[in-house]
């Protein structure tokens, strides 16, 4: 039997929900697990060859090894995230590398405007460099002071607080810089190009 691709969960548009507080995003509803979701099988990946790729619109590529990636500057971060099918989680405890410390690394083409997250399994995301900079998204290697688990895209997942959570590309392998906002698999398949839950920009045409 085959493998389902997509989750279930992230089928037809769902019904909104009251937010609860002043920190839940309209349309949302709180949660206290962590659901799982994801837009194809869980990878099995070797830390022995793991790399994180910064290319594209860069002077010069770089590369980091898993060893050489937990030897960057890392930082805790504690942050309320909102998934587009419906549920906010409060207060998640993330370690990581922020985006800005990855691109400190490499310099940007005059035109360099956003980026693709590419993962093991296939999937990308886009986002501008202005949602990923300022340190507004990090790549973490752990969840609630723990390893993070491969369910949740461990080894190393992007995280994106401030944006629906299908923005935060699990099992990340690469970051393009791209010269416009070039969708990913959920932008191509109807979902907004930038996904913010305070504005509800959960469907294309939002």
């Amino acid at each position: 039997m085959a493998e389902r691709f997509v989750t279930r969960g992230f089928g037809g548009r769902p019904r909104s929900a009251v937010g609860l507080a002043a920190r839940i995003p309209p349309g949302q509803h709180l949660v206290t697990d962590f659901p799982v979701l994801s837009a194809g099988p869980t990878p099995r990946i070797d830390l022995a060859t793991w790399e994180l790729a910064l290319s594209g619109l860069v002077r010069a590529p770089v590369k980091w090894s898993w060893p050489e990636f937990l030897a960057l500057p890392a930082e805790e971060f504690t942050k309320d995230i909102s998934c587009v099918t419906t549920w906010t989680k409060l207060d998640t405890r993330w370690r990581g590398v922020s985006v800005d410390t990855l691109l400190e690394h490499v310099e940007l083409a005059p035109n360099a405007l956003g980026l693709v997250a590419e993962c093991h399994g296939g999937y990308t995301t886009n986002l501008l460099l202005s949602d990923a900079v300022n340190g507004q998204a990090f790549v973490a290697y752990e969840y609630d002071g723990k390893p993070l688990p491969p369910d949740h895209g461990g080894p190393a997942r992007l995280v994106v607080p401030h944006l629906y959570f299908w923005k935060s590309a699990k099992w990340l392998r690469a970051l393009r810089v791209v010269d416009r906002d070039r969708p990913g698999f959920w932008e191509s398949n109807g979902y907004h190009i930038r996904g913010d839950p305070w504005k509800e920009e959960r469907y294309s045409g939002d």
